[in-house]
């Protein structure tokens, strides 16, 4: 931790599944969870996969079941990250403990600001968060929007939080869902891209090995040059593109199937989605 950044204050992650548990993660690799990180879940077999992490604390509630309680109480910071239908219930359980002036943040996709702040009261600052999967290995990426009642102090420190796992957006909540579409979904796409350059390869005769390993550093390394070199992916692409060669006869076969649209029709399908399942559908 840089001697000019302030360490986070006390953290419980109630529900540290996947996405808790990579935040967990993240926090105790980061140095500025000294004033030390909680987390909860159900099962001794699940809590005892953070036991171990610098600065946190793991509570199974099969042995402690006033562990979400203990921990919000104790927290300035309550990251509830269990199932969207759960989130009700475990606010009505906290909601009496928090301290006034608490953060708490939602991990849990589909529920509003507005079901927090109702079951919450007016004493705690509520933001919506939606980080993806590669918060796993420190490259996430997490659009933050901020509820009424979270001011700039607030949102700084959700920030700080979440930039140990990754990057930060900071977007209004009625672009939350849009946002999952793109950075929420977007390596289900990458991954089904690499997967099927991987079966272009294989077809070509190469052994499913080497086409793998091609497909995967491929594109691995591609983001690695896209963010190193710092231009424009159109750009870096003219570059590999030799007039009249290859690479550009690919090319045009690629835009005359109109990604432009495939892409367009998928984010708008996974937008049509997210919006039932914000209905209960």
């Amino acid at each position: 931790m840089a001697a000019d950044t302030p360490a986070l204050p006390p953290i419980a992650i109630l529900g540290a599944g996947s996405m808790g548990g990579a935040i967990a993660r993240g926090l105790s690799r980061s140095g500025l969870a000294t004033a030390g990180v909680t987390t909860t879940n159900r099962s001794i077999a699940k809590a005892a996969e953070l036991d171990g992490l610098s600065d946190v604390t793991s509570v199974a509630l099969e042995t402690n079941p006033a562990g979400n309680t203990d921990a919000a109480a104790a927290a300035r910071v309550v990251l509830v990250g269990v199932k969207p239908a759960m989130v009700p219930d475990l606010l009505r359980e906290i909601a009496t403990v928090l301290q006034p002036g608490t953060i708490v943040v939602s991990l849990a996709a589909g529920v509003t600001v507005g079901t927090f702040e109702d079951i919450l009261g007016g004493e705690v600052a509520v933001l919506r968060s939606m980080p993806n999967t590669p918060a796993l290995v420190g490259r996430g990426v997490t659009g933050l929007a901020a509820g009424s009642r979270a001011d700039e102090a607030a949102v700084d420190t959700a920030r700080r939080l979440f930039e140990t796992v990754g990057t930060v957006v900071e977007v209004p909540e009625s672009q939350i869902d849009a946002l999952s579409t793109i950075s929420g979904s977007g390596p289900a796409y990458f991954f089904l891209l690499v997967e099927e350059f991987t079966k272009a390869a294989i077809a070509k005769g190469f052994a499913e090995e080497d086409a793998r390993l091609m497909a995967e550093q491929t594109f691995i390394g591609a983001a690695a040059l896209l963010e190193a070199s710092g231009d424009d992916p159109a750009e870096l692409r003219r570059r590999v593109t030799s007039p009249k060669g290859t690479t550009e006869r690919a090319i045009a076969v690629l835009q005359e199937a109109r990604l432009d649209d495939v892409f367009g029709d998928a984010t708008d399908a996974a937008l049509a989605r997210a919006k039932e399942l914000a209905a209960g559908a």
